[in-house]
């Protein structure tokens, strides 16, 4: 109905099919599998009029109800008529059987457990003379064999009469009954190829057994039409797919070398897509069909083409990578852009596996890169100047090659860098080696001319940042290479005028190379060459990527420590390495640690983000620990005595004891932690909170306590007070940042106008739901 509503006209259809007549039967579920599907509730009422007709005395109505089953059929259909359909297939009528195999094929699909219903009664479909039983049981074997390998071993007996009727087929004459275009009944094979397939797989004797009647079948098949075409694919397809002979597998890689050569477009995808499969295990047969797989890649489909790539570079090995990436190379200049990449990333891998000697490797790459230097990957880039560099006995011959495809084109981004590298490298050895020659034309390069190229890429129109960045390295490292004046002092006007670039990566190596000027006694030993790097091969990066991530997933466990996080919590320093550091250069000067009671380095976190503390001792020793530096700094650190903090309870909370300890920091401690970045005022702060923030005259503080109702949330309220000495503070705002771990709910500040001697509030609330000891900053 194209889409329109239909449910008007379904219960008369089911009134038609309840009919006694036939025309009116067939009108009705002809209805029923155009207007119903198995979806369809009112399906339900058609099963008892199917389960009548099943057994009706009419071949062409339990026709009709079996085309009906197996075309709209429910599993739960499926499950009532399955006894009936069962005993339809041994019914002496070859309609009847034709029609109920197809039901049951239906009936497998929908309840996959009711197929031993018909294990025993599919095989004797098997002996069957009609062409039309015999495809319809093949097909019903199948699926059962797909769907449930152990019905394998069951109809793997049946190997020698399925052969038999194969050849039959083969070896019949004429038959007008079951001739397509001069080819007897090309559905049966096709059907009886594929079963054959499944059940010879991995078994040596049925593979024997079918060796014979396969060969027979490729060699007599015709190949001049598209039914032939397709038993030969369905015959090249199982020659491959069981243990057959080492030479039926050379006949099945010809015959798909002879589809190469076919016009249409079709065969063509399919005999490369084949081909593609089959490489690895006759590669040698394959090979013989090289030249036609490289005329592919010329062909104006591009669907080919890409198929085509892939089987040339499945065929590179030792003996023909020569030829075979010349043929590659010649193909990528004409390329499309969306192959390039992925051409020059296998081609490196090619070049790198199969190359017969240094110089032709390099050569091949850098061919690669003067044709598409814009496609280059950072990992083809990174092999080849690692191959440079360990190449030391060709550093004279890439170094030239290089300069002279610079100074042809600087419009490949992975030529100009890779050349630029080298050049920077090596252009002492460059300028030693005088004049050379290089596709017929005889160049020299001066230390004038090599800077000048280099300026000439700057101001090139296909320069970017990173281009600039390798281009000012570059001539950073020729300073101490090149000694000519008027090179140095050109040098050092690009490297000026590039201290003003507005790119902060540049204008920082700018002024960093500026500087390296002045150290005239360290700059040489500084910009000497690289060492030879030792990185993996491009063959192997792939296969570490698994340890990349598994190394990436344990750096990131490791990060700052509990005791680095509560410190950056407090606002001393930060929560690096370098704040810590200052931090405990400042509590070395303390002459005696607080005596409070021992706790661990998470005890305080763990309060802060609803963990529950670990317990306390009664009466622990003093602690010298460089952890318990948290300890010194709320402690007297002015060198006087040491003042004993009053241990607290263990009924008490680790955020009130971060507030304890907060305000046993005295005023005298401002001048000495000033530079951590932790003021001290010598105002008290509010009764309650933790001062965090005393400056220009306003007081920060926080009170933070548990959620009664949630333990995972903190409340923490945060107290803004104006001593006076700056006037009213207007405009008042307050920022807080917690981990992606956790969440922060950030209230409405009371007022931002703070009246001098007034005080202002603001709520913020932290859920950390995986109760992760992180700092909020």
């Amino acid at each position: 109905m194209l889409g329109y509503p239909a449910h008007f006209g379904q219960m008369e259809c089911l009134k038609l099919a309840a009919s006694p007549k036939f025309v009116d039967k067939r009108l009705g579920y002809l209805g029923i599998m155009l207007l119903i599907d198995e979806k369809t509730k009112v399906l339900t009422l058609v099963t008892n009029s199917l389960k009548n007709d099943l057994n009706h005395h009419n071949m062409y109505i339990v026709g009709l109800a079996l085309c009906t089953l197996g075309n709209v059929s429910s599993s739960e259909m499926a499950r009532d008529l399955c006894s009936e359909v069962e005993k339809l297939l041994g019914s002496t009528n070859t309609y009847i059987r034709k029609k109920a195999a197809l039901a049951a094929l239906r009936i497998v699909r929908r309840v996959p457990e009711l197929h031993e219903n018909f294990v025993s009664k599919s095989k004797s479909l098997l002996n069957d003379r009609s062409h039309g039983v015999l495809v319809t049981g093949i097909t019903l074997i199948t699926e059962m064999c797909q769907q449930h390998p152990e019905n394998i071993q069951l109809f793997r007996k049946a190997v020698p009469l399925l052969v038999r009727h194969l050849k039959n087929l083969v070896s019949a004459g004429f038959s007008p009954e079951h001739d397509v275009t001069g080819v007897t009944d090309p559905f049966l094979q096709v059907k009886i190829l594929r079963l054959i397939r499944i059940l010879a797989k991995n078994d040596q004797e049925a593979s024997d057994a079918m060796n014979d009647i396969l060969a027979q079948v490729a060699t007599n098949t015709e190949s001049t039409k598209n039914v032939g075409n397709a038993i030969l694919y369905e015959t090249v397809l199982t020659i491959m797919e069981i243990q057959s002979e080492a030479g039926l597998r050379v006949l099945a890689v010809n015959i798909l070398g002879k589809f190469l050569s076919n016009r249409d477009n079709n065969i063509r995808y399919v005999a490369l897509e084949t081909l593609n499969k089959t490489v690895g295990m006759e590669t040698q047969a394959v090979q013989r069909h090289r030249n036609i797989i490289l005329d592919c890649l010329r062909d104006g489909d591009i669907s080919i083409r890409r198929r085509a790539l892939e089987l040339s570079f499945a065929l590179i090995n030792e003996g023909n990578v020569r030829v075979l990436t010349r043929e590659l190379l010649a193909f990528l200049e004409v390329a499309d852009s969306e192959f390039k990449q992925s051409m020059t990333y296998k081609i490196s891998l090619a070049a790198e596996k199969f190359a017969p000697n240094k110089r032709w490797h390099i050569d091949t790459l850098l061919r690669m890169l003067k044709l598409a230097g814009n496609f280059i990957r950072e990992e083809v880039l990174a092999g080849f100047i690692r191959l440079v560099a360990q190449t030391s006995e060709l550093h004279q011959y890439t170094v030239q090659k290089l300069y002279a495809s610079l100074k042809r084109d600087i419009s490949q981004e992975g030529l100009v860098l890779a050349s630029v590298w080298v050049i920077g490298e090596f252009g002492d050895i460059l300028t030693s080696s005088g004049s050379f020659e290089d596709e017929n034309v005889t160049m020299e390069a001066t230390e004038t001319s090599i800077v000048g190229l280099l300026e000439s890429i700057l101001l090139g129109p296909y320069v970017n940042q990173l281009t600039r960045a390798y281009v000012l390295t570059a001539i950073m490292k020729l300073s101490s290479r090149l000694h000519e004046s008027s090179v140095q002092t050109k040098i050092k006007e690009i490297l000026q005028y590039h201290t003003k670039s507005m790119e902060v990566e540049i204008q920082q190596r700018a002024v960093e190379y500026m500087n390296m000027f002045s150290l005239d006694d360290i700059r040489p030993a500084v910009l000497e060459r690289m060492p030879i790097p030792e990185g993996n091969t491009i063959v192997q990066t792939g296969n570490n990527e698994s340890d990349e991530l598994t190394s990436g997933r344990t750096s990131r466990r490791e990060g700052p420590s509990d005791r680095d996080l509560l410190l950056d919590l407090m606002g001393v320093g930060t929560a690096s390495s370098n704040g810590v550091r200052e931090v405990h250069e400042a509590s070395s000067h303390v002459s005696e640690t607080v005596h409070v009671q021992k706790t661990q380095n998470t005890d305080l976190l763990a309060d802060l983000f609803g963990s529950n503390s670990s317990p306390q001792q009664s009466s622990p020793p003093p602690s010298t620990n460089k952890n318990n530096v948290l300890l010194d700094l709320l402690g007297d650190m002015s060198g006087g005595e040491s003042k004993p903090t009053a241990p607290y309870s263990s009924s008490n909370s680790g955020l009130d004891s971060l507030a304890t300890l907060g305000q046993t920091l005295p005023s005298a401690q401002a001048s000495l932690l000033s530079g951590s970045g932790l003021q001290a005022n010598s105002t008290p702060a509010s009764p309650q909170g933790h001062e965090t923030y005393s400056k220009n005259g306003l007081i920060v503080s926080l009170s933070p306590s548990r959620d009664r109702t949630n333990e995972a949330i903190i409340n923490i309220q945060v107290n803004f007070y104006n001593q006076g000495s700056q006037g009213i503070v207007s405009g008042l705002q307050f920022q807080a940042a917690v981990p992606k771990s956790q969440k922060l709910q950030l209230a409405a500040i009371s007022n931002s106008r703070v009246d001098p001697g007034g005080a202002e509030k603001q709520l913020m609330r932290i859920f950390n739901p995986q109760q992760v000891n992180n700092g909020t900053r």
